[in-house]
Parts: C-alpha cells; sequence; structure tokens
C-alpha cells in the first residue's frame, strides 16, 4: 500500500488488534511448528520443517504490510466530511441504469472492504467512478464485464 490510507477509527482499531494478536499468538504459534518440525529429524528432508519456515515468512511479511497500512492511515469521522459529493465513508444509494436495481454501498478504505455488508474500497473500479459524484449525476464504471452506468440517487452518512 503506497500512500494515505484513510479509516474509520473502528477500521483502524480493528486492524490494530488483528496485528497485535498476529504480533503475538502468531508468532508463537509458528516458532512452536517449527520447534515441533525440527524435532522430527533431519532438516534436509523433512517437509513439515520447509512448510512451518513457510508459513513463518508469510506471517511476517502480512504482519509487515499490516504496519505499513497502520503507518499511513489517518483516521476520518464522519463530521469532517461534506455530504454534496461522494467521499470515502459516504453511504450512496446508487441506480444501475441498464437494470433499474438500486444499491446502497458505503465507501471505505482497502482494509474495511467487505462486499457481504455493502462496504466497497474506494480503489474498487465502482469506488473509483463514484468519487466526486453529486446526486442526479451518472458515473460510467469500466469492470471486466464492460461499462456499466450508474446514477446517484442518494448521499448520506
Amino acid at each position: 500500500m503506497s500512500g494515505i490510507s484513510y479509516m474509520t477509527q473502528q477500521g483502524y482499531e480493528k486492524l490494530r488488534a488483528e496485528l497485535d494478536l498476529l504480533k503475538t499468538k502468531g508468532r508463537d504459534d509458528a516458532a512452536k511448528a517449527i520447534a515441533e518440525a525440527r524435532e522430527k529429524g533431519d532438516l534436509s528432508e523433512n517437509a513439515e520443517y520447509d512448510a512451518a519456515k513457510d508459513a513463518q515468512g508469510m506471517l511476517e511479511l502480512k504482519i509487515n504490510e499490516m504496519e505499513k497500512a497502520l503507518a499511513s492511515a489517518r483516521v476520518i469521522s464522519e463530521d469532517q466530511l461534506d455530504n454534496s459529493k461522494v467521499t470515502i465513508l459516504s453511504s450512496v444509494t446508487i441506480k444501475n441504469l441498464k437494470t433499474n436495481k438500486n444499491v446502497t454501498y458505503k465507501l471505505v478504505s482497502e482494509t474495511e472492504a467487505d462486499l457481504k455488508t455493502q462496504r466497497i474500497s474506494v480503489n474498487s473500479p465502482i469506488g473509483q467512478g463514484l468519487l466526486g459524484k453529486a446526486v442526479g449525476e451518472v458515473a460510467e464504471v469500466k469492470t471486466p464485464a464492460g461499462e456499466i452506468k450508474f446514477e446517484v440517487l442518494e448521499i448520506s452518512f
């Protein structure tokens, strides 16, 4: 992740808690797995040892990425934002002009995105297309399936 990452206080705290868990319990578990595999004999032919070392490497990579995300994070609150245009933290109701179906999304940072809860990243194609739009404007979003047009119906926080 490069540049500034905007997130809610809740998202920041969740990421911080997950990072703390990985640094404590995650590292302990990885060390135990390596120690158990080491006890099983010759390391040159020990697949369990290789797998445990690979898992430890992946854990450290994830910790590093999370630390970078937190270092570049800027916590914002909804009361700091203007709801006349779509911004990060906006809840925006849009209408797909092809299917005439309405859907509401909340635009959030990449780390807080969760499609199941209708939270999409501002860096996603739909998020990028909606940013800066006002009620009544049409966003043209390029997706792998082709271009989709969305009309902005409502913006709130």
